[in-house]
């Protein structure tokens, strides 16, 4: 999933992009926070929640809860 900004902000709209959505909405994460872990997760081939928890910019609870959220889907 290639995530990239428009005039400074990511396409949280489209329903493409449900979780970056629930990412913004629900915990507050910066577009530029959102990019930033996203190049790692190109690089490195990780997972954008554990890269998120890796960079310190979610907790141990904010992960479950992302987790959580995966599940319905």
């Amino acid at each position: 999933m290639k995530f990239t900004k428009s005039n400074g902000i990511l396409p949280v709209a489209n329903p493409r992009y449900p979780l970056l959505n629930f990412l913004q909405e629900e915990l507050a994460l910066s577009p530029d926070s959102l990019a930033v872990a996203e190049r790692s997760v190109e690089e490195h081939h990780g997972s954008l929640p554990m890269v998120l928890w890796q960079y310190g910019l979610i907790s141990l609870e904010d992960l479950d809860r992302i987790y959580d959220w995966l599940e319905q889907f």
